[in-house]
């Protein structure tokens, strides 16, 4: 009787000894290993707001108005990652801490002065070590948790050109060839009026056509401005296609379209004159429309109201 028992208990002790010597197996195993640094599901870091080089592009008699209007809303926000281009320096801007780049590019608005400014842009990113570029102009109102809430989305394995095109079809240009021949070519481009974005790993594809002086060579062939260049090297030279979205604007369209529950969730707003009228959002707050015309205050304060100037 008392055999049969040690029979009977025989295998329930030898699966415990199994279990006893693979757990200890299992904790030399996790001792001795080198811990791996924890990721998402990108394979690297999340993408953070100062992971993106926010580029505006002005000129000196803009300073006063425009970009005021910036520094004092959106760019506060951005400070530290958001760089200004102009043809002018501008020291009190700099004494406050503001990222100004005082390019030798002309104050005009030709296609060389545009591209030479957007050049500039690109080679600063490049020098960087952000993940993103991301262009606007100095009527624009960037709203940073949409816009990195737009670029976490995409994989960095890919090559991201995002924007809004002015446009309802592709652009057509003549491309200057040699022998002073021309073919026509036809691709998208997303207006920089609305702003748009390119993802480091398109930005170092583009290198041959758009660093240094390449830039404004390649604006030349097209004879097209910058943001035109800018689609053509990615669409044409790379063929990668633009991303079309309807979270950037300018103020090319119809602004008063947007309800206020999509203002607040949209990348960039603009404003401006078209056609001898002011265009802007519909947006009601503290100030009138004679006090803020642009509606960038008024917006502002909706997304920030501890801001100390607002009411």
């Amino acid at each position: 009787m008392t055999m049969r028992r040690v029979l009977r208990a025989l295998p329930l002790a030898l699966v415990t000894i199994v279990v006893f010597f693979v757990f200890l197996h299992l904790q030399t195993r996790t001792k001795d290993s080198p811990k791996l640094p924890v990721q998402d599901g990108r394979g690297k870091e999340p993408l953070r707001l100062q992971d993106i080089f926010i580029a505006v592009k002005t000129t000196g008699r803009f300073h006063s108005n425009r970009l005021a209007l910036l520094l004092d809303t959106w760019i506060s926000k951005t400070k530290k990652h958001t760089y200004i281009f102009t043809d002018t320096p501008d020291q009190e801007i700099s004494s406050r801490g503001f990222n100004i780049i005082a390019t030798s590019c002309s104050p005009e608005h030709s296609h060389q002065a545009l591209s030479c400014k957007m050049a500039a842009e690109y080679d600063h990113f490049m020098a960087s070590d952000k993940e993103w570029l991301c262009h606007v102009d100095d009527d624009n109102y960037v709203n940073p948790m949409p816009l990195l809430d737009l670029l976490t989305t995409f994989p960095p394995d890919s090559d991201i050109y995002i924007g809004k095109p002015s446009l309802d079809r592709p652009m057509r240009a003549q491309e200057l060839l040699e022998g002073n021949r021309t073919r026509e070519v036809s691709f998208w481009f997303a207006t920089g009026g609305a702003g748009f974005c390119i993802n480091r790993r398109l930005a170092e594809r583009m290198t041959p056509w758009a660093s240094g002086p390449r830039f404004e060579q390649t604006s030349a062939v097209i004879r097209l401005p910058d943001d035109c260049a800018m689609g053509f090297i990615v669409e044409k030279r790379l063929g990668v296609s633009m991303i079309h979205s309807d979270l950037f604007h300018s103020h090319l369209e119809n602004l008063l379209l947007l309800t206020p529950r999509d203002i607040l969730r949209q990348v960039t707003l603009s404003y401006g004159l078209f056609e001898n009228k002011l265009i802007s959002v519909d947006l009601r707050g503290a100030f009138s429309v004679d006090e803020d015309p642009s509606r960038f205050k008024t917006l502002h304060c909706l997304l920030y109201p501890l801001t100390s100037w607002c009411p």
